[in-house]
Formats: C-alpha cells, structure tokens, sequence
C-alpha cells in the first residue's frame, strides 16, 4: 500500500538556491515536452512532415546545459504522459503549460538504492545532500520517491512516497448521513438518531478585511520594485494562513468522521454550478464541498469504511422523513417546515435523516 508523508523542509540557503533551479528546469522541460507534443498533433493534422516520436527529457540536454544540474527530470514526462492519459480518458482537459507565477512549483525525485533516505533528523536528496526537516509522523516502509514543493511565501516541503503494510482496521458500528450546506458547513444524523450541527468557519469572510488591505497595499506599488515584493508576500502569507486553517478544519472533521462510522452518506453538490450564483459564490468557495468529500473518499478507503454518495437529484431537503411524501421544493430561506402529516422538520435535520436512510 502506498501511503505519502508530508513535512517541512528547512534548507541552507545554498540548498534552497538549488531547489528553486530544479523546480524550474522541471517546469522547463514539461513545457518543452508539451509544446512538442503539440507539434506533433499539428502536423498530424496537416499531413505535413514525417511522423516522429516525441521528445524525451535527455534529448534536450545537450541543447540547454543548464539541466543537467536538475534531478530527475524524467518524472516531468511521466506527469504528462499521466495529464494526456486524462485527457483522453475524458476525466480532464488538455493540458497546460506551467506557470511560474500560477503553477503549483514542485518536482519530484525516485528513490534508487537509497538516493533517499532519512538520517539523523534529515533526509537525503540526490544532488543536494541531507536536508533538515520536520519529522512529526514517523512511518515504516520502502521510500518509493520524493515531491519538493515550494509555496508562494518560501517554504519549502516534502512528500514522501511509501510502500508500507496495510493498516489493521477496527470496525466501526454507526451510520452517519451528512447533510452539507451554508448556514452550517455540516449536519449530521446518526443510527441513534442523534443530530450534530457543526458550524461553518467562514475562514475567508471572518480574514477578509485583511486579505483586501494586503491587496490595496499591492496595487499601490510599482512593479517591479521590492517594495511590490515585500506586499506581494505579505498578501500571499494571508491566503497561505487562510488556506492552512481551511485543511486543518476539514482534515479533523474527516478523520473524526472516518473514525466514528462505518457507512458514511454524504449529498452530492455541483459547487462549479451553484457558484453561478454571484450572491453565494464566495461563500461556496470558502467552504470547500469538494475537498471535504475528497478527503472521506480517500481515508474512507484507506481504513476501510464504505462512503455512499447520494446522487445529486436526490430529494434529500423536500422528503418528509417521517412519511415519505415528497413535499414541495423550498427556498433557501426556508430552514423549517411542516409536512401534511403533521411531522415539523428543521431543514437541515430532516435532510441528514433522508441521506442515513440510504445507508441501510
């Protein structure tokens, strides 16, 4: 089973020099490799030249010297491989040239015959050396390869790939259907028939004053100068803290969930289609619908739980949970109803109980 551990980095600053080269040649050959796979399509269209195989990562080395200073850069050409194998498959779009400004800065490095390996409170790197890091969670297992990623701020990190034995698993007795939404992030009803409301953070609207201050410093700067530098950074600290709060929130929430449950019911919700909506857009974002479900799929998965994913048209919020009669559709400010059998629900409530019903 693999399993991946991430932690900080804190590299010399010749060490970080060095990382911020490969995660750019990594970046470079990527883009090279893809804008010869366009090419390559290109001509196929016309009929124009002869058919020719892509181009690999070694064949431009000896056209740019400067990679071989790089590690690795062959893992470049297995993410592509990997985005086109999407593409084709349909479960994602055509791919893209890397940013340096957007894309997410990050390489990664196999581990051959212990070129990565832990020591003494460091790990070893090939090409760079032992690296300090913060190892909070040991692991056992095969170190299969590493991924260096840097953040907008400068912090460097790494996650490490490992072959390890499967978990033993302890079964779990409860049901749980979960009901997600706005007024609060979650609502959950268990086999007991127990309701648990978990508030929304709202991490975003309660840090929004400051995110817009930051901003307003930004654009006031020339660009270019190290003033601009000096905001720029301090607006990225701002959505980094944001961004950390956020997955610590839904990391707890999943795993208590994961932990307490055997059969987990969650409601399906197109985000990218209720956000057209511009008067809860943002509020849709910062609640992040998507990576909490993400989050139960994975560790459910991993410890053995069975996640049901109700689908999307499922009348979860208009069922009486009581009779079953399908009541007319509400609005959304419409928390509390009253069914034709005399049954008073609260929306949310109501909605979790339906979700818990598919469990069975």
């Amino acid at each position: 089973m693999l399993k991946g551990y991430k932690y900080r980095l804190h590299p010399t600053p010749a060490q970080a020099e060095f990382l911020v080269r490969t995660i750019g040649c990594a970046r470079f050959i990527y883009n090279k490799l893809l804008e010869d796979r366009i090419a390559i399509r290109e001509e196929a269209k016309t009929g124009s030249g002869t058919r020719r195989k892509p181009a690999t990562p070694a064949s431009y080395k000896p056209l740019f010297p400067f990679l071989a200073e790089a590690n690795s850069l062959a893992n470049a050409k297995l993410n592509l491989d990997t985005a086109f194998a999407k593409f084709f498959a349909g479960t994602g779009g055509f791919p893209a040239f890397k940013s340096r400004r957007r894309s997410r800065a990050s390489y990664t490095t196999n581990n051959q015959h212990g070129t990565i390996r832990i020591e003494n409170g460091k790990v070893r790197l090939p090409k760079i050396g032992f690296v300090k890091f913060e190892q909070h969670r040991p692991f056992e297992g095969i170190i299969k390869s590493a991924t260096v990623s840097m953040t907008r701020t400068g912090k460097f990190f790494i996650s490490i790939l490992v072959n390890q034995d499967e978990e033993k698993w302890i079964p779990a007795k409860n049901k749980v259907g979960i009901d997600l939404g706005l007024e609060h992030f979650a609502v959950m009803t268990n086999d007991a028939m127990v309701s648990e409301k978990i508030d929304n953070p709202r991490l975003l609207r309660k840090s929004e004053a400051k995110v817009r201050k930051a901003q307003r410093a930004l654009s006031r700067k020339k660009t270019g100068s190290r003033n601009r530098e000096k905001a720029r950074l301090i607006l990225a600290k701002r959505h980094e803290k944001i961004a950390n709060q956020r997955k610590d929130f839904l990391h707890k929430l999943s795993r208590r969930i994961v932990d307490e449950n055997q059969v987990i019911v969650v409601e399906t919700l197109k985000s990218k289609d209720m956000m057209r909506n511009h008067q809860v857009a943002k509020s849709i974002a910062d609640v992040s619908w998507y990576e909490f479900v993400r989050q139960l799929e994975y560790k459910s998965n991993f410890y053995g739980r069975t996640l049901i994913k109700a689908d999307q048209w499922f009348a979860s919020t208009q069922i009486c949970s009581s009779c079953g009669e399908k009541g007319q559709r509400q609005t959304m400010n419409v928390r509390e109803w009253t069914c034709a059998c005399g049954a008073h629900h609260d929306r949310d409530i109501n909605a979790s109980i339906n979700l818990l019903m598919l469990a069975d």
